[in-house]
């Protein structure tokens, strides 16, 4: 699904922390050498507070690199660390390779609010899709602290996903909700204009709840896995 032309991509992501929103600020590509660029919402992401990373300091260059740019690099786990064995079974991987890891783990650090996705490039092929619910703070009646009384979802739940054709801030959002049609959150802002065109198509095969993490941060609190067929 990442693959195009040639090209493995991945995108860089940047949470707004004053309206949370979710913004496609770079383009990370390998294809015997690593490219990054500047892209889509930067300009936007820059009126709201986003500043340049400090070795990728102009808009318009393709920066190239025949290694992963340090940057990037230095979110990763060392491959010293006593424990990689166990961070690397958790992400599915046999061995330490920078890439997929950093597609696997997003890279994401308590010292800012970037993460690398694995953006849906395909929207014509079968594929499955696991990614964590945004927004869920505002809607399991939780408010981000009292968990244990929050809506309870359990692994394995059925959800569903509905168009909110009413929200002023993304025209392409999409809801998830439970049986009861009670909201658990949002599709991530990232997937939703190629989830219009599931459900505009009638391709979503199965929806359920893939993980449920009360004790960590919100943003990775549900986990949803979605299979789509052709």
């Amino acid at each position: 699904m990442a693959i195009k032309d040639g090209k493995d991509y991945l995108y860089l992501i940047w949470k707004c922390s004053s309206n949370r929103r979710q913004y496609i600020v770079g383009q990370l590509t390998k294809n015997g050498q690593y490219e990054f660029k500047y892209c889509e919402d930067i300009e936007k992401a820059i009126k709201s507070g986003f500043e340049l990373l400090v070795s990728f300091e102009k808009l318009d260059t393709v920066y190239k690199s025949e290694k992963l740019f340090p940057e990037f690099a230095s979110r990763l786990p060392d491959r010293k660390r006593k424990d990689i064995g166990r961070i690397l079974e958790k992400y599915g991987l046999d061995e330490y390779d920078a890439y997929q890891l950093l597609k696997k783990s997003g890279a994401k650090l308590p010292i800012d609010n970037l993460q690398f996705i694995d953006p849906i490039l395909d929207y014509n092929c079968s594929f499955e899709k696991e990614f964590y619910l945004a927004g869920v703070r505002h809607y399991l009646g939780c408010g981000g602290d009292l968990c244990k009384d929050s809506i309870q979802v359990t692994r394995g739940d059925e959800v569903f996903l509905m168009r909110d054709t009413s929200n002023q801030y993304d025209e392409n959002a999409i809801c998830v909700v439970d049986k009861q049609q009670k909201l658990l959150g949002y599709i991530p802002r990232y997937y939703a204009k190629a989830f219009v065109k599931f459900i505009e198509e009638k391709r979503i095969e199965e929806c359920h709840i893939s993980s449920v993490r009360k004790d960590a941060a919100c943003d990775e609190c549900i986990g949803v896995q979605v299979r789509i067929k052709e």
